[in-house]
């Protein structure tokens, strides 16, 4: 398995996480997912690769989460699932696959945890310094 970024050029975070996962030395498959939108069968793999539930896969601010009451504890996973698959932007961003693990890369900085050589020190787009320390796996 190499590393998958699920990507959101757009987004600084994803942009940060991309960008910290080349310079471990790894050029990931990049899959930009508001372009190339993922199945429910995918959607599902992702949360439960990442052990997360499906309502923590949900991103609110500029998306439709509001106007569709997203919120409300009346909707199943599967019935969210349905959502994320019709508005892929409320997909939270960006989820990286790696043999190491699945994760939403929210800060970008968690990705480190799931390279084979992460870089030791990084620097973000906004200027902020990343000093790395691997955790044991």
């Amino acid at each position: 398995m190499s590393v998958i970024i699920y990507h959101n050029p757009q987004c600084g975070t994803s942009r940060n996480t991309l960008a910290m996962i080349r310079a471990s030395g790894e050029e990931p498959v990049i899959i930009e997912y508001l372009q190339t939108p993922l199945s429910k069968e995918q959607l599902s793999e992702l949360v439960a690769a990442m052990k997360i539930s499906v309502r923590d896969l949900l991103r609110e601010k500029g998306t439709p989460f509001a106007e569709l009451d997203l919120a409300n504890a009346k909707w199943s996973d599967d019935q969210l699932l349905d959502f994320i698959v019709q508005h892929p932007i409320l997909m939270n961003r960006p989820v990286v696959a790696t043999p190491h693990g699945t994760a939403l890369c929210r800060p970008s900085e968690r990705v480190l945890d799931l390279l084979e050589n992460p870089a030791v020190n990084f620097t973000k787009e906004d200027g902020e310094q990343i000093t790395y320390e691997r955790k044991d796996r």
